[in-house]
């Protein structure tokens, strides 16, 4: 890519983050969206749904509860050879990941790799069954119990069940988790309600939490002043003539900055679509597949 002339401009945010946003940046510079227009004659907006899901619940300001995008690529740069301070480790602790997707999966596997006492993986809804009924669930993705590598290293997995409260130590360790308050769940209609009398308090020295990603950061389209779609997304289309342009002239998006937290193989798909649609506004007309 670099050969065919693309000029790759790493460690760079564009426009500021606000103060508080839980976002991984080790950007050394940044630029800002009408430096981008000025110099170019287009911009595509392609980054990820990197807004992770939150959980507000009691005690969710102690320390030792981070989003898995915050403890995750901490770990990526140890492995690349980087020296970092002040890393967020496992070690001897227990650990409660709360997600069961595969992002969980990697801090599983990241806190085993740690040494971590213990690790406990909570998922919302009920335990899958080890093997799909196919005639029932096809074309559709089939719902199943999925075990990782991460997960055959140890994990205990927990199905159904909620936190209700995150706990504070004392003494030495106020301030800092200590425990979860939780709660059963009962599935009736695709709908969950909280079983009477199952609450348990569980330890745990560090929380990540794993729920997926609701948008892109807000901050980053307000200060394009793109419009946002109900889900915060930047709006375009996916339209044959004008798709992937935003309401601001010269910008346009795509992947999951355009629909949300999706699979690379959209990326992909929308990348080359997005292409075409900028060679146009740009050409006038495009020879690029669409």
């Amino acid at each position: 890519m670099q050969a065919e002339g693309v000029t790759f401009r790493t460690g760079v945010l564009v426009a500021d983050l606000p103060d508080g946003t839980k976002v991984t940046n080790w950007a050394k510079e940044t630029v800002t969206p009408d430096q981008l227009k000025a110099e170019f004659d287009a911009v595509l907006l392609a980054g990820g749904a990197e807004q992770s899901r939150d959980l507000p619940v009691p005690g969710r300001d102690l320390q030792g509860v981070h989003f898995a995008m915050e403890f995750l690529p901490q770990q990526n740069k140890v492995v690349a050879g980087d020296k970092l301070k002040g890393q967020i480790m496992a070690t001897d602790k227990h650990v409660v990941v709360i997600g069961g997707g595969d992002t969980g999966s990697d801090c599983v596997g990241t806190s085993n790799r740690h040494g971590a006492k213990s690790v406990t993986q909570f998922e919302l809804l009920p335990m899958p069954p080890e093997h799909e009924d196919k005639p029932l669930v096809w074309p559709y993705w089939p719902i199943k119990l999925r075990t990782s590598s991460s997960h055959e290293e140890g994990c205990q997995r927990e199905f159904a069940i909620a936190t209700k409260e995150f706990i504070g130590g004392e003494g030495k360790d106020k301030g800092k988790v200590k425990a979860l308050r939780t709660v059963r769940l009962e599935w009736q209609g695709g709908k969950m309600t909280e079983i009477p009398g199952s609450e348990q308090v569980i330890p745990a020295d560090l929380v990540l939490l794993a729920m997926g990603f609701v948008s892109p950061v807000g901050s980053i389209l307000d200060a394009f002043g793109v419009d946002k779609d109900a889900r915060g997304n930047a709006r375009a289309s996916t339209e044959f003539i004008g798709g992937y342009a935003t309401n601001v002239p010269k910008v346009f998006a795509a992947g999951d900055m355009r629909r949300g937290q999706s699979l690379v193989v959209w990326a992909i798909r929308e990348g080359r679509q997005a292409a075409r649609a900028i060679d146009e506004a740009l050409m006038g007309a495009s020879d690029l597949p669409r």
